[in-house]
């Protein structure tokens, strides 16, 4: 019998009936674990119990840790050798890779400009067509755009098919490369070939500020970066430089520090769109990482190997 631990708010109707063979263990949010808690083999990490983090040499058969978020790089250096991470990677793709493409048309339709002037209640004719002959136009199409990105994982994979329909060229980066991929060594010469470079990689070691100042310097003029993954892969001043510059344009929902503290020269740069680390939330994003939660337990329970276990990030 595998003993599971969850916070006492879990969606139990996202996770179904679970087989008898799991001892199922509630513990609420905050509580000081006792003997019974601290014998799970299974601990599902929701962000109400990240405090056990601290706790975690306590625990005295703990085997694996399953969280409901997809990056882990917070988690892993932290964790006992012997215990097994997986993430719930997947909860998360429809919403990160909606607001992709949502950011991305934003930018070429030159949504945030319109915003600004609607607020200051202008009537901006810079961008129609009655007044502006095409030649000067400042907004664009998607379509027949280049998008590169970096991290082909799940989320990549579903911004890919969803920038389909619109008639942009994908191009994959992955840390393995593999079938119509590139790895990350040809990102640089990537770069001058690029007019969205979307980054979803995981933090590690290898791909901290992996789009360096020379990566965005190779960028096209007015090209685009969108950040969905973790701030710290993205050489942000380099970024405010070219942003302020007026040659890249950038849609970031995380940044470094984060926080983005009150006052950091980031919230005035132009040509930017910036949201508070939230492309992964939606209403159903809980529901989906518990379904898959309960898939893992059943799994577990029948004998299966661990799915989306994660390793040095």
């Amino acid at each position: 019998m595998s003993v599971v631990l969850l916070p006492d708010n879990a969606r139990l109707d996202a996770i179904g009936p679970l087989p008898p063979s799991l001892d199922i263990r509630f513990i609420a949010p905050g509580a000081e674990p006792g003997p019974d808690h601290l014998a799970a083999q299974i601990l599902v990490l929701a962000a109400e119990l990240q405090p056990l983090i601290e706790r975690l040499h306590d625990f005295t058969r703990l085997e694996v840790i399953q969280t409901l978020n997809a990056g882990v790089d917070w988690l892993l250096p932290r964790v006992p050798s012997s215990v097994t991470v997986c993430n719930a990677s997947g909860a998360h793709d429809i919403p990160v890779a909606e607001w992709v493409v949502a950011v991305i048309l934003a930018r070429y339709h030159r949504l945030p400009t319109y915003l600004t002037a609607q607020q200051r209640g202008e009537w901006d004719m810079e961008g129609n067509a009655l007044t502006t002959p095409p030649e000067l136009i400042p907004g664009d199409d998607a379509h027949g755009k280049r998008v590169t990105i970096l991290g082909h994982g799940s989320i990549g994979r579903a911004v890919a098919r969803r920038l389909d329909p619109f008639g942009v060229s994908v191009l994959g980066v992955s840390r393995h490369g593999g079938p119509g991929l590139h790895v990350p060594a040809e990102l640089a010469n990537i770069a001058s070939r690029t007019d969205v470079l979307v980054i979803l990689c995981p933090l590690t070691d290898e791909t901290r500020r992996m789009v360096d100042a020379d990566v965005l310097a190779r960028l096209p003029d007015g090209a685009m970066v969108v950040n969905g993954a973790r701030g710290a892969v993205l050489d942000q001043d380099a970024l405010e430089v070219e942003l302020r510059a007026g040659r890249l344009f950038a849609a970031l929902d995380v940044t470094d520090p984060e926080p983005l503290p009150s006052g950091h020269s980031l919230w005035t740069a132009p040509n930017l769109i910036l949201t508070p680390h939230s492309a992964g939330s939606s209403r159903r994003w809980l529901e989906r990482a518990y379904e898959f939660v309960g898939d893992q337990l059943r799994g577990v329970a029948a004998g299966e190997p661990l799915r989306n276990v994660r390793e040095g990030y």
